[in-house]
């Protein structure tokens, strides 16, 4: 699978859970431009999902740390553009015991349907609720 095709994908898991959803959603804002690999929102509740596609011999638990934090500066600029409290999630292809890292929710791609299956549980565990 190709990074292109892995963000399809968590849209496509996001809108058969119901979500309306905005792919590749670009922002500009005064620290310059940024991308967010998918944004989608139900009920009120918005989630901003970057897609990571690591492989086994790449993938580093000090990456998905740095990659948490970034992600969360990006989807708080994007919630002072948008005026939405948006949730930064990471969608990792590999999984790993890290779930929450910075204010960022980490979802591994096997569970991302029983994520948002269950996404008033998660948020309230992870303190978005």
């Amino acid at each position: 699978m190709k990074w292109q095709e892995f963000e399809e994908e968590v849209r496509r898991i996001c809108e058969a859970h119901g979500f309306s959803t905005k792919f590749r959603c670009v922002f500009k804002d005064e620290e310059g431009k940024s991308e967010i690999d998918v944004v989608a929102e139900r009920y009120g509740i918005v989630l901003c999902f970057d897609a990571k596609l690591y492989s086994a011999s790449r993938y580093r638990l000090s990456q998905i740390k740095k990659e948490a934090e970034k992600h969360r500066k990006r989807v708080d600029r994007f919630s002072v553009i948008t005026g939405k409290t948006a949730v930064p999630v990471i969608v990792s292809f590999i999984d790993d015991p890290l779930r929450f890292h910075s204010g960022c929710i980490i979802v591994p791609y096997h569970a991302l349907n029983e994520f948002l299956a269950n996404l008033h549980y998660y948020l309230a565990e992870f303190g978005f609720l």
